[in-house]
């Protein structure tokens, strides 16, 4: 099984540590300073330099988030695309913020440019909250329902004109694309509740997780690779993960310590309030590696061999880091690779240094 690598362009900011003065699920403040760290605006000339260094470094595609703290995936990858030239982009939406016959032109468009060089990662939904914000008031189960017909409808206009459409959330009359889309995106989906679990059986081409042990990668694996099999399908597994990689066990652990370090105390209980409160089964999950444990010493995140949950004290989503010397990351990724995981979604701190670095010490022991 071959393996794909990617990785990530901080679209809500980068830097040196886990905290800045972009808030936890908050809007970022451009106007504020903090004096705890230096942070990198996602101005499009640094964001350039990161997809430029990922593009060298030999990866496969660049993750570009969604959320209201980040800068507009659609508009970033169609900057970056031109300064890139085999990067592919993996575009984060939310489905439900516009409709499918106008995103699958789209898609149609970028592929135009860039040469079929999007992916889309199709991203449900937020929590409530943020969603309502947006505009979106459906419940979680609804929003996946709105999923799974957003992506049977875009499907559909790909294929050409004449295209019809009579369904809960859409209806289509006589639409589709002037001409079939020759090279239609991969779908990329996350997602750990049951609804999104049959949605990714039924519609995805590669099913996403965040960084959990790989035993409990293989158990979710297992589950949604039979929904798929029911349906006549088999999917990809991908994994996002951020990754601590050094030429010494012990000086990754040391650079593990300082992103621990650099974390203040109210940060951590002002996150535990808020990502506690999550309703995400995806962010739940992440959650419990962490909960309870009494922090004494860097490694007391340790909670699969180097997989470190330290991340998630103050950053939702991903929330853990594969800390080591580069074989032992690579032997770790290879160990995720068994169970079934051939897409990896990687990140750093900060991501342009850290891109080179994966890409030259890491990614090549595994190829």
């Amino acid at each position: 099984m071959s393996i794909e690598f990617n990785w990530f362009l901080p679209t809500n900011g980068d830097g040196r540590h886990l905290v800045s003065n972009t808030s936890v699920q908050g809007v970022r403040n451009r106007g504020t300073s903090s004096s705890l760290i230096s942070h990198r605006e996602p101005d499009i000339d640094y964001l350039v330099q990161v997809a430029q260094a990922a593009d060298a470094a030999g990866f496969h595609a660049a993750l570009i988030p969604t959320g209201p703290a980040c800068e507009d995936a659609w508009l970033t990858a169609a900057a970056a695309a031109r300064d890139t030239r085999q990067l592919k982009f993996l575009v984060a939406f939310r489905p439900g913020f516009e409709l499918p016959a106008y995103a699958a032109q789209k898609v149609a468009t970028l592929q135009t440019f860039t040469q079929n060089r999007l992916l889309l990662n199709v991203v449900t939904g937020g929590e409530q909250d943020q969603q309502e914000s947006y505009g979106d008031f459906l419940d979680h189960d609804a929003r996946y329902e709105r999923t799974a017909e957003f992506l049977d409808v875009v499907a559909k206009i790909w294929r050409g004109r004449a295209q019809d459409h009579e369904g809960k959330h859409y209806r289509v009359k006589g639409g589709g694309l002037v001409d079939a889309l020759a090279t239609p995106p991969t779908i990329y989906f996350g997602g750990a509740s049951p609804a999104a679990e049959h949605v990714a059986a039924s519609h995805s081409d590669v099913y996403l997780l965040w960084g959990e042990t790989p035993p409990m990668v293989a158990e979710r694996l297992k589950r949604v690779g039979e929904l798929a099999a029911a349906q006549g399908r088999q999917l990809r597994y991908g994994l996002r993960l951020h990754i601590i990689a050094r030429a010494t066990e012990a000086q990754a652990w040391a650079e593990a310590d300082r992103l621990l370090a650099g974390i203040p105390r109210e940060s951590i209980e002002r996150a535990r309030a808020t990502l506690g409160a999550s309703q995400a089964v995806g962010q739940q999950r992440m959650n419990a590696l962490h909960a309870g444990r009494t922090i004494n010493h860097v490694r007391d995140l340790e909670v699969y061999p180097n997989l470190w949950a330290g991340v998630g004290l103050v950053r939702g989503g991903a929330g853990t880091a594969l800390v080591g010397s580069y074989q032992q990351v690579a032997d770790r990724l290879r160990e995720y690779a068994s169970v079934g995981i051939s897409s990896f979604i990687l990140s750093g701190y900060p991501n342009l240094e850290e891109a080179i670095r994966t890409g030259e010490e890491v990614t090549p022991l595994l190829q």
